[in-house]
């Protein structure tokens, strides 16, 4: 068995402890982006069916409340903002809208048309 001089043995331990150092770095950038995605969560979330129904249950919901509160906000603006132009008597748009306006009012009174 031949042995390397020392110079030789030295570059080999400096390209070693390189490539370990740079190993080293990389791996913790791999956990942290795996920590990031939150990985381990997800895992345990799908060996849990029922808290996962559970919160897509939830979810719905509040997507359910959010909708028919943003839509009831957005219908009420519009009827608000179409009272305003039929006062205005405009011709032919004034006659439609009042209709429209009149129609939503008997409807929300409960009654039919």
């Amino acid at each position: 068995m031949e042995r390397k001089p020392d110079k030789e043995r030295t570059d080999d331990r400096d390209e070693i402890i390189q490539s370990l150092s740079f190993l080293d770095k990389r791996l913790q950038k791999i956990a942290a982006d795996m920590e990031k995605t939150q990985i381990a969560d997800y895992v345990d979330l799908m060996n849990r069916p029922f808290k996962l129904i559970w919160r897509n249950l939830v979810a719905g919901l509040a997507r359910g409340v959010g909708i028919a509160v943003g839509f009831t906000f957005f219908a009420a603006t519009i009827i608000y903002f179409l009272q305003i132009l039929g006062a205005l008597n405009l011709p032919i748009i004034g006659d439609y809208i009042a209709d429209i306006v009149r129609i939503v009012q008997i409807q929300l009174e409960g009654k039919t048309y």
